[in-house]
């Protein structure tokens, strides 16, 4: 069973940056496809970035294009989501997603992921 936990979300301003981590353990972590995903109070989970399992490949949601990037560390087990330039919108709880199928058409979509973090929160203040 794959264990995710989330961690490096906390409170920024405007134009600012944090790096949000993700350690996995109870499998192999170089054969997980993985994915960030996040929620705002109100609204409903939404596809923020997505890696393949060897960090070859990348995608990113339109509204965080050109500002966030997601990359991994297989050695380290462990995903990040680097965060530039944020703004109040980016408010929500990140969660990290995995899945040790091949989602990668269709990594957008959060039921193609069967293990999820708790989540952590960021808050961007304007």
């Amino acid at each position: 069973q794959v264990q995710l936990v989330e961690s490096g979300g906390g409170l920024v301003q405007a134009g600012g940056s944090l790096r949000l981590s993700c350690a996995a353990s109870g499998g192999t972590f170089s054969s997980l496809y993985m994915g960030w995903f996040r929620q705002a109070p109100g609204k409903e989970r939404e596809f923020v970035a997505a890696i393949t399992r060897g960090g070859t490949y990348t995608n990113y949601g339109d509204s965080v294009k050109g500002r966030f990037t997601i990359s991994r560390d297989n050695a380290k087990n462990t995903m990040y989501l680097q965060m530039d330039s944020l703004k109040p919108e980016d408010t929500a709880v990140y969660y990290c997603a995995a899945d040790v199928r091949n989602n990668w058409r269709s990594n957008w979509r959060s039921s193609e992921y069967n293990y999820w973090g708790q989540g952590t929160q960021v808050t961007v203040s304007s």
